[in-house]
C-alpha cells in the first residue's frame, strides 16, 4: 500500500538554453506537466503542489482540471531553491512525506514512482539514482522537506542530504534530462519526447 504522502512537481523553469517551455514539450500529444502531475496524481497523494514561474499561464492551463494547487514562485529565476521555498511554505506543519518531481525527465513512468514510495521509511530520505548522481524523483521526509526553506540560490535538495545516506532506487534513464536542444534530440530518438515538440 502506498504510504501516505503529499507532493510537488517543480515546474518554475525559464527553459534559456533549450529556448522553449520543456513543460510544454509533448509526449505521446501530451504536454509533460500534464504528464507528470498524472503520473504523480496516479499515487494518491494528500496534496499535489505544482510550483510555477515562467510560462504560468501556460502551466497552469496545461494542467487545468486536475487535483493540483498551484503555487507561484514570482523569485523562480533564483533558480530550483526559490521554488524549494515556496513548496515548503505551501506544505509548512504537515507531517508527512514528500514525492518531489520535476518536468524535465522525460523517461520518467509511474512504475519508478511507485518504487520509490514502496521503498521509503522513516530513517532516512529516498532518492533516486542514475549514473552517478542521485536526485529527483525524491521522495523526502517532512522534516527534510521543511529545511527546504534555508535553501539559497541555485542549489537543489541535494545539499539537504549532503552528510546524510538517503536510500536509493535505480533508474538510469532519469539521467537524461532537457537541458538544451542536444538533449531534446536525444528525447525525440529514445520516442520520449514527440517530434514536432
Amino acid at each position: 500500500m502506498t504510504p501516505a504522502h503529499d507532493a510537488v512537481i517543480l515546474a518554475a523553469g525559464g527553459s534559456r538554453r533549450l529556448g522553449r517551455p520543456k513543460q510544454l514539450l509533448r509526449r505521446d500529444g501530451e504536454t509533460l506537466i500534464a504528464r507528470v502531475a498524472r503520473l504523480v496524481l496516479a499515487t494518491a497523494p494528500a496534496r499535489t503542489i505544482v510550483v510555477t514561474g515562467a510560462h504560468r499561464e501556460e502551466v497552469a492551463a496545461a494542467t487545468s482540471g486536475l487535483d493540483i494547487e498551484i503555487v507561484t514562485n514570482d523569485a523562480w529565476t533564483e533558480g530550483m531553491a526559490s521554488s524549494l521555498r515556496a513548496a515548503a511554505r505551501s506544505l509548512a506543519g504537515r507531517d508527512r512525506p514528500v514525492l518531489v518531481t520535476v518536468v524535465d525527465q522525460p523517461a520518467l513512468d509511474d512504475s519508478h514512482l511507485r518504487a520509490l514510495l514502496d521503498a521509503h521509511r522513516d530513517d532516512r530520505d529516498t532518492v533516486s539514482a542514475y549514473g552517478d548522481a542521485q536526485g529527483v524523483p525524491a521522495v523526502l521526509r517532512a522534516s527534510t522537506f521543511a529545511r527546504a526553506a534555508t535553501l539559497r540560490a541555485d542549489t537543489g535538495f541535494r545539499r539537504l542530504w549532503t552528510d546524510a545516506d538517503p536510500r536509493t532506487v535505480r533508474a538510469d534513464t532519469l539521467a537524461h534530462d532537457l537541458d538544451d536542444l542536444d538533449d531534446l534530440r536525444v528525447a525525440v530518438a529514445a520516442g520520449w519526447v514527440d517530434t514536432s515538440g
